[in-house]
C-alpha cells in the first residue's frame, strides 16, 4: 500500500495543566505536526473534558499573530474546538455554549480560517425533551436546523468550517436514563441527514471511527458511505470490545441499565461502576499495550482510495496511557500511535517511515482586521 502522506496531530485534551508552549514542544518531541487546541469554557457545565489552551476572552488580531508566529517556529498546523451540547441541555448553559461557538467561530477567522486550514471542532448534542416525544428524533433534526442556520452563514461569512464529532457520548447522562445517545451527530445517517437540511460547504465532520466500533460497525464501512467532502478529519482512537458478564446479561445491543443496587446483587447480575461503563468496550491508543478491535489497514486502505487528505488527529483516552494520570505514559501513548501509524500514512526513506514536509505550508497571516464578538441575538 502506497503512503499517504497525510498529518498526524495531537489533540490537546491529553493535557490540560499545560500551557500552549509546552504542548507545542511535547507535540514535537512526540513527532506530530500539528494540534487541535482545545478551548472549553473556563465556567463550562462538563468535567470530563476542561483543557483550554487559549485564552478566549482576550483573544483579538494581535493574539491570533502571536499564535501563528508561535505555530510556525515550531513548524506546526492547527485547528481549534470546543464540544457541548448545543440543541439541548439546562436553557442557559446551551445558550452560553451556543454564544461560546461562535467565539470559537471569530477565533478561526482570525487565524486565517480555511485558507490556514484552522476550523471549529463542536459537537451538535440532543434535546432530550423533544426526543422523548413521539418523532423526537425528526425534531432534534428541526431543532439543530433551528440553532445551526445562522451559525454557519456566519461561519461561512468568515470563510470558515465547522466540524462535529461523532461520538454519541454516551456517558453524558446519569446511568439512571434508559438511553445513551446524546449527541445528534453520532451516527452516519443523521450527518447526512443535516447536510441535506443545510447544504452550505460550511460544515462538515471529524470521523472517530472507536465510536461505531463499539456500536459494531465497521468504520471502513461508514468511510465508504461517506461524502468527502465532508471530510476534514480523522480522530484516531481504538476501541477494544469486551467480553463477558456484562454483555452475557445485557447483550450488545443496548446499554447497561440502572436498578436498584440491593436488588442488583440479590439477582447477582453486573450493573455500572458510572455512566461511562454502560457499554462494554475500553478505550485505547492504537498500537500500545494490546490489540483493539478494529482493522486499521482496511479502514486507511479505503480512506486512500477515497483520496483522503485531512490531518489523523490522536485523541488520548486511553485507560494505560491519558488514564493514568502519569505525563510520561501520556506522551508514550502518543509515541506508540505515530509509530503504528507512519507505515501506512507515510514513505519509507533513509531515516524510515517520516512525514514528507516538502508539501508544507507556513500559516498565513490573512486577517487584517479584528472584527467584534458576537452572540446568538445578534444573529
Amino acid at each position: 500500500m502506497q503512503p499517504l502522506n497525510n498529518p498526524v496531530w495531537v489533540m490537546s485534551s491529553a493535557f490540560p495543566q499545560l500551557t500552549l508552549d509546552e504542548i507545542t514542544e511535547r507535540t514535537t518531541s512526540i513527532g506530530a505536526q500539528g494540534i487541535d487546541l482545545c478551548v472549553f469554557r473556563r465556567d463550562g457545565t462538563r468535567t470530563d473534558h476542561i483543557a483550554t489552551h487559549l485564552a478566549y476572552e482576550q483573544f483579538g488580531l494581535e493574539e491570533a499573530r502571536r499564535v501563528i508566529e508561535k505555530f510556525n517556529k515550531a513548524g506546526l498546523t492547527l485547528s481549534i474546538g470546543a464540544f457541548e451540547n448545543l440543541i439541548g441541555g439546562e436553557p442557559v448553559q446551551r445558550r452560553r455554549n451556543q454564544d461560546h461557538l461562535l467565539r470559537l467561530i471569530r477565533m478561526a477567522h482570525l487565524l486565517g480560517g480555511n485558507a490556514n486550514g484552522v476550523k471549529v471542532g463542536t459537537f451538535v448534542g440532543y434535546n432530550h425533551e423533544l426526543g422523548a416525544q413521539e418523532g423526537g428524533f425528526q425534531k432534534n433534526l428541526e431543532e439543530y436546523v433551528k440553532v445551526f442556520t445562522p451559525i454557519i452563514r456566519y461561519a461561512e461569512d468568515l470563510g470558515v468550517t465547522i466540524l462535529y464529532e461523532n461520538c454519541p457520548m454516551e456517558g453524558w447522562r446519569p446511568a439512571g436514563y434508559t438511553g445513551t445517545f446524546n449527541n445528534l451527530t453520532g451516527v452516519l445517517a443523521a450527518r447526512k441527514l443535516i447536510y441535506a437540511l443545510i447544504p452550505s460547504q460550511a460544515h462538515g465532520e471529524i470521523y472517530d471511527p472507536s465510536h461505531d466500533v463499539w456500536q459494531h460497525t465497521n468504520p471502513a464501512d461508514v468511510i465508504r458511505e461517506t461524502d468527502m467532502s465532508r471530510l476534514h478529519r480523522i480522530h484516531v482512537k481504538a476501541t477494544r470490545n469486551l467480553e463477558g458478564r456484562s454483555r452475557t446479561h445485557w447483550g450488545s445491543m443496548y446499554p447497561v441499565q440502572a436498578v436498584d443496587p440491593d436488588l442488583s446483587r440479590k439477582a447477582d447480575i453486573p450493573q455500572p461502576a458510572h455512566e461511562w461503563d454502560r457499554h462494554n468496550y475500553e478505550a485505547m491508543m492504537p498500537g500500545f499495550g494490546g490489540s483493539d478491535s478494529m482493522d486499521w489497514r482496511e479502514f486507511v486502505e479505503v480512506l486512500k482510495e477515497r483520496r483522503f487528505t485531512g490531518a489523523f488527529e490522536m485523541e488520548n483516552e486511553a485507560a494505560n496511557s491519558k488514564g493514568t494520570g502519569n505525563a510520561a505514559a501520556t506522551v508514550q501513548g502518543f509515541q506508540a500511535t505515530v509509530f503504528f501509524l507512519a507505515p501506512m500514512l507515510w514513505p519509507v526513506g533513509e531515516h524510515g517511515y517520516q512525514y514528507d514536509r516538502t508539501g508544507y505550508q507556513p500559516l498565513r497571516e490573512i486577517a487584517t482586521k479584528d472584527i467584534p464578538l458576537i452572540k446568538m441575538d445578534d444573529l
